[in-house]
């Protein structure tokens, strides 16, 4: 017969036990369907895992230049816009966020690079060397001149609603390599960027597919991930913590099935325990030779390129680096001087990563996409009292460009265009919805069958949309 103390003591639990208990089944029975020969453990969700097909890339790296890089003033030379400069052009239909004027040359000189001969202009005299693995698209455009909205685009494949991140996405249907470290890791110095943590949401899918913040401004590793150790308590006493507060989480959650939130809690509090034993080490490029060191340069972006490398070494499945916090690109004034500074910031790490993953063997199996939300107009903004300009370019969703690289990326090539000065993209429009039909597609990934079912419907990235773009493809 049960005793009064008996009713308030909390169960005893193994290890395996206690997890699948504690609603990490949960992410492993939504795979069910996707993977019909599943080989992940129920109590490891971020086990790797089958994908449809077999594809050509294993890992992501998303370089985000947010803000807004100028196609015209970076990799979309226009010598008509030259022609133009100081005239009117004719853009009546095409509604800007702010009143723009005349044509604005680039002040930027294009040369051409490489066996293929891609122009680059001279902001990027490093990454210019390595355009024979990029292929950069031309033709890309959004749907509203607004930072907000198009970032939740570009991540999220949506730009009202909430939806799961392409990172979530992504680990949730791959898994990672590495069960130390999270799937998905959001690099970001200084701050967050506009949209903040909503741009690496996991919405809707488990908690644990949730990109994982740090902050590389700093040097000391340390500090990166904030509270990654305690240093009053022992690994053992830390560990007797750990499994209390999951004991006490997993019987909160079996009083209240279901609920999403607990499971992220549990989920994340395993995963902050395993960091403790590799976090640290893989943040730390003091280990790195010096001569690697030297290749990507100073800085805090060349820096955590850097370290999105030695992330993928490790297995991490998603990397995403931010320039920092706000809108860095967004030059609404001064787009030489502003974007001079940007692009001296990472131009000479961004030559390095590609470098580097290819001396290591780890292009081929590595998708690099860099990009910001939007691109900028080829006309000059007005200033915000109507009188005069700034030399300074609005945001332009109508057309603008990114590259790629690794990952089954056809090098060297240059797909779509926007017309003559640069504004719309009329040569074979790439939506963000195609972008991530090609990238699942390169990853192994049918768009169209990773689905996810809630609220009664069958979800996915690119929704009811979404063309390969097989011109990339190698």
């Amino acid at each position: 017969m049960m005793n009064e103390s008996d009713k308030h003591r909390l169960p005893v639990l193994g290890r395996r036990q206690f997890l699948s208990r504690s609603g990490m089944g949960i992410g492993s029975l939504a795979l069910t369907g996707l993977l019909s020969e599943g080989s992940r453990a129920d109590d490891q969700p971020l086990t790797a895992a089958r994908t449809h097909f077999e594809g050509t890339a294993q890992h992501v790296i998303h370089v985000f230049l947010n803000g807004g890089m100028s196609q015209v003033d970076t990799f979309d030379p226009k010598p008509e816009l030259t022609k133009r400069g100081g005239q009117m052009l004719p853009f009546e239909n095409l509604q800007t966020e702010r009143k723009t004027g005349v044509a604005l040359p680039s002040p930027f000189k294009f040369e051409q690079h490489g066996e293929s001969g891609i122009p680059v202009s001279d902001l990027f005299p490093h990454l210019s060397k390595c355009v024979d693995e990029m292929a950069v698209i031309r033709s890309m455009y959004a749907q509203l001149p607004n930072h907000e909205m198009s970032l939740m685009l570009m991540n999220s494949g949506d730009q009202r609603l909430v939806r799961p991140s392409f990172g979530s996405w992504l680990t949730w249907g791959m898994g990672s390599e590495n069960q130390n470290l999270p799937g998905f890791v959001a690099l970001c110095p200084s701050g967050l960027p506009v949209g903040g943590a909503g741009n690496w949401r996991s919405a809707f899918l488990p908690g644990v597919y949730q990109g994982t913040l740090v902050d590389t401004s700093g040097t000391d590793t340390s500090k990166l991930i904030k509270d990654i150790r305690n240093q009053r308590l022992t690994t053992a006493q830390q560990r007797q913590q750990f499994d209390l507060l999951q004991k006490i989480n997993s019987r909160h959650l079996q009083q209240r099935p279901g609920e999403t939130a607990i499971e992220a809690r549990i989920q994340s509090f395993e995963m902050a325990f395993r960091m403790q034993t590799e976090a640290t080490e893989a943040f730390d490029v003091n280990q790195e030779p010096e001569y690697i060191r030297k290749l990507y340069g100073d800085g805090p972006q060349n820096r955590q390129l850097l370290i999105a490398r030695r992330l993928v070494e490790r297995g991490v499945r998603f990397v995403q680096t931010w320039h920092g916090g706000g809108q860095p690109w967004d030059s609404h004034s001064n787009i030489e001087g502003e974007h001079r500074k940007v692009a001296q910031e990472c131009d000479q790490g961004l030559a390095a990563l590609i470098l580097d993953l290819k001396q290591r063997g780890l292009l081929d199996k590595t998708l690099i996409l860099c990009t910001g939300e939007f691109g900028r107009t080829p006309s000059v903004e007005m200033g915000q009292n109507g009188s005069g300009a700034s030399q300074g370019r609005d945001h332009n969703h109508w057309g603008y460009s990114l590259w790629m690289a690794g990952g089954g990326i056809k090098g060297g090539t240059i797909y779509g265009a926007t017309d003559e000065f640069g504004f719309k993209a009329v040569e074979n429009p790439v939506s963000v919805h195609d972008l991530h039909a090609t990238m699942l597609h390169l990853l192994g990934y049918d768009h169209k069958r990773l689905t996810y079912r809630f609220a009664g419907r069958d979800f996915r990235l690119t929704d009811v949309h979404g063309e390969i773009v097989k011109e990339v493809l190698a």
